[in-house]
């Protein structure tokens, strides 16, 4: 077994930055501590740098199978582990859609085969496939993802009898992407009778308005309380849906959770005059207003995780006119060094970050010996320099898609090693084509 030592690091772990050296033994952290030393061991001077653990994103969509023009597993977990991203939790909204057990199967057959960081597949929830949640294996598989807004294909869950069946009927963690399908149309109509097809894509936070997010994520919550469901509220997108959420009780205590994306707190519907369809989602980013009320809900633990959403299309795609245009965009190549802009510019610690984006994903969905900076830990390890500058443009990115909505931004930190199970996957950047990614399993 390969032993590597990282030596002279600034770790952040479980509330605290702390120098010290850190030990890895095969696929796992053996020794934390000072002054550490193994003649046998590669050595990794971190020269100060900081030692995370590895960044772990409960919501990506890479689209394999069936959307590969856009993406792959391979191509778009490249770019995770180039970004310090080690584990993924991935999306049933590829085509087929993943609801049921042989294309769930089937998807982890080809991560097995392809990822470059550790992999777990949500198992996807629609109206009429009841039977096949309920043999979801609950150690192999991170939860139910459930669209209660438009979605693509069979998997906008609308029947309110079917939906509450689900939540009584399984103990998985149950995802969901909460819009109101209704309120979303009306609005549109509207948009159509004013525009005809012309719509701005200014109006995009107007038509899938926060009346709409706010609506479905109160019933959804309704819900799992009558319930006593685990939920868990992706992407939240608005100020007013803050409120539905705790801060008063630990996270081991709270049965409602929810997860804020890069996106919602970087972006405002300003951007839209010079970003336009790049910075199309759904949930929409909304206003300069929502996007602080988020941060304060981050900032007191209303808001426990951090993710990207990661979700690529091609740029022909994108350069449709708004109604045309799909909705998400590629992400996990620039979150942490995104997130470390917000620590330099005194929105949050680093400390919080690490809560947020390794600790709390790992706690919520009880991923198995991930997530920490602990011995007898798989190490899963990034190392980030605070001080190493570069610009983002077409020539630096690893997604297939082969645009950002970070072209022309400067950060002012890099990744410089990335480690998924002791083994150095991503160094000075080059994404080493050797894998070491493993399935995620969960105590449960």
């Amino acid at each position: 077994m390969e032993r590597i030592l990282i030596k002279n690091a600034r770790l952040v772990n479980e509330g605290t930055v702390f120098e010290g050296d850190l030990l890895v033994e095969g696929a796992y952290i053996a020794q934390i501590g000072r002054d550490l030393s193994d003649a046998t061991a590669r050595v990794i001077d971190a020269g100060g740098n900081f030692l995370l653990p590895g960044l772990i994103d409960d919501q990506v969509h890479f689209r394999e199978p069936g959307l590969t023009h856009k993406g792959t597993i391979a191509t778009e977990s490249r770019a995770a582990v180039a970004g310090g991203i080690t584990s993924y939790i991935e999306q049933p909204n590829t085509v087929p859609n993943a609801v049921t057990q042989e294309r769930l199967a089937e998807k982890y057959a080809i991560a097995t085969a392809s990822s470059f960081a550790n992999y777990g597949f949500m198992m996807g929830g629609t109206n009429d496939n009841l039977e096949e949640i309920l043999k979801t294996d609950l150690k192999t598989v991170p939860g139910l993802k459930l669209f209660l807004g438009s979605s693509t294909g069979n998997m906008l869950v609308d029947d309110e009898q079917v939906l509450e069946r689900i939540f009584r009927s399984t103990p998985l963690l149950i995802s969901t992407h909460c819009e109101d399908e209704a309120t979303i149309r009306r609005n549109l109509e509207q948009y159509k009778a004013q525009y005809g097809d012309d719509i701005p894509v200014s109006a995009h936070p107007l038509i899938r308005s926060a009346e709409a997010c706010y609506l479905s994520s109160s019933r959804a919550i309704e819900l799992a309380k009558k319930t006593g469901a685990r939920l868990h509220i992706f992407h939240v997108s608005t100020g007013i849906e803050t409120e539905l959420f705790r801060n008063d009780i630990p996270l081991a205590e709270k049965k409602i959770t929810a997860e804020v994306c890069l996106h919602h707190l970087w972006f405002s519907d300003a951007d839209y005059a010079t970003k336009g369809n790049f910075i199309k989602w759904n949930p929409a980013v909304k206003t300069a207003a929502d996007r602080e009320a988020i941060w304060q809900a981050v900032l007191d633990d209303r808001i426990d995780v951090f993710a990207t959403d990661h979700a690529p299309h091609t740029l022909e795609e994108k350069a449709n006119p708004y109604l045309q245009a799909p909705s998400g965009g590629p992400l996990v190549q620039h979150a942490l060094v995104a997130w470390f802009e917000t620590y330099f510019d005194g929105k949050i610690s680093l400390e919080k970050i690490v809560q947020k984006a390794c600790h709390n994903p790992a706690l919520l969905f009880q991923i198995a010996k991930r997530g920490f900076l602990r011995e007898g830990y798989f190490a899963d390890l990034v190392l980030v320099d605070p001080n190493a500058a570069w610009t983002v443009d077409r020539s630096n990115l690893l997604y297939k898609c082969g645009w950002s909505p970070f072209e022309g931004q400067r950060f002012r930190a890099s990744v410089t090693h990335t480690l998924v199970n002791g083994q150095v996957v991503y160094e000075n950047g080059a994404v080493h084509p050797e894998r070491a990614a493993q399935r995620l399993a969960f105590d449960r």
